[in-house]
């Protein structure tokens, strides 16, 4: 409750919080210092949150790359994390071509110039062009965070709830072989495209339904245990199917069940691509309620701010209109009255000073004394009764 009730200014732990106060604002400052630096000297950069994350185009070799930058709460005490969507291949990076990992980057201090250090990154980028990754499928913080970077206080929005947990390997389903009194040394027919990026019509009840990261579920065609197109053949045909990789292909093709298969493929990416649309269709709603979310959070940071002025003031005031300080101010006024009336009588005294006039005014003065003697003697007794009356058992 510091915050609510602050102490008051000839507290001796008042000067405490001026250190930290004092350090946070250089802080900020040499953070705006090198924000305006890295503005100054990319002025095609976008501000994706402001203070926390800005994002650079670059274009080499008809490869554009998104340069991203976040920059950590205690930045630049932290150095910044950069990263590049999609992943590339090239000495800079890391293993896995979306974090930069080079020497400007990891050794990082107060002192270094943020704008400069893009600027070298993509001289070098120009010098020796990077190369797309493979399965450059997902942008790096779409369901993860760089590796030993803090959660921000959100600013961060806490009641947008949190992406789920990206699966990064899956599990392939063994496939039964059937047994056969003949072996071949020549590899297996070739996909040509048809069935690459489908699961295996694999008749067992764990893979009888694939379910996918949104919750959906398909349900694979059930294979039989036995072909009727191939107990119709001879051995001979089927011993020319086995080292005819065209036959067994086409054979394969033309079974109903992978015929199902790629049908639903297709009803899937259409309906993928409808619902792409969709989504594309209510990204400038999601924008205009997100800029709307941050003016909300701006002005609620400036009406937090405007209460706690508030609430200082309301302190300060009930601090000067409470008990001990109503007594003092009665002492004082008292004990000036009291002067004034000696005043007056040495004027008296010294003959400066008519009786008259002397028994008006010293009587007033004196009358007024001892009034405010009385109320300060009798709001002391209603201060010790009151302490007493709260002092624990």
């Amino acid at each position: 409750m510091n915050w609510l009730f602050p102490l008051s200014k000839g507290g001796g732990s008042s000067s405490s919080p001026a250190a930290p106060l004092a350090a946070l604002t250089s802080l900020q400052q040499q953070k705006q210092r090198q924000i305006e630096s890295l503005r100054s000297a990319h002025s095609a950069i976008a501000e994706i949150q402001k203070d926390v994350e800005y994002r650079l185009p670059f274009t080499v070799n008809n490869l554009t790359i998104n340069i991203n930058i976040l920059l950590p709460p205690q930045f630049p005490q932290e150095k910044p994390v950069i990263s590049v969507f999609p992943p590339i291949r090239h000495h800079l990076m890391d293993k896995q071509g979306v974090y930069v990992a080079c020497p400007l980057i990891s050794n990082f201090t107060m002192h270094s110039d943020l704008g400069k250090i893009i600027q070298s990154l993509l001289d070098e980028f120009w010098k020796n062009p990077p190369v797309l990754a493979p399965s450059s499928t997902s942008f790096p913080y779409l369901y993860s965070k760089p590796a030993g970077m803090p959660p921000y206080t959100p600013q961060g929005f806490p009641f947008l709830p949190p992406y789920p947990t990206q699966e990064t390997n899956r599990s392939t389903a063994s496939v039964p072989v059937a047994e056969s009194g003949y072996t071949t040394d020549k590899p297996a027919a070739p996909s040509y495209g048809l069935i690459t990026d489908l699961p295996l019509p694999v008749p067992t009840t764990e893979a009888l339904l694939q379910v996918g990261q949104n919750g959906f579920t398909y349900k694979m065609p059930d294979v039989p245990d036995a072909f009727p197109e191939l107990s119709e053949l001879s051995i001979p045909q089927l011993t020319d199917m086995n080292e005819q990789e065209d036959i067994l292909l086409e054979q394969f093709v033309n079974l109903p069940q992978l015929k199902q298969i790629i049908m639903d493929k297709d009803d899937l990416v259409k309906s993928i691509e409808e619902l792409a649309k969709k989504n594309l269709l209510l990204e400038p709603s999601l924008e205009a309620k997100r800029q709307t979310v941050l003016d909300k959070y701006e002005q609620l940071t400036q009406m937090k701010g405007t209460f706690e002025k508030k609430m200082q003031r309301q302190h300060e005031l009930s601090e000067s209109c409470s008990a001990s300080a109503l007594q003092a101010r009665l002492k004082v006024a008292a004990h000036e009255a009291e002067e004034e009336s000696d005043t007056i009588a040495e004027d008296f005294l010294e003959g400066k000073m008519e009786i008259d006039d002397f028994l008006s005014s010293f009587m007033e003065k004196r009358t007024i004394c001892h009034c405010r003697r009385a109320k300060e003697e009798k709001l002391q007794q209603a201060i010790t009764m009151h302490s007493q009356f709260h002092a624990p058992l």
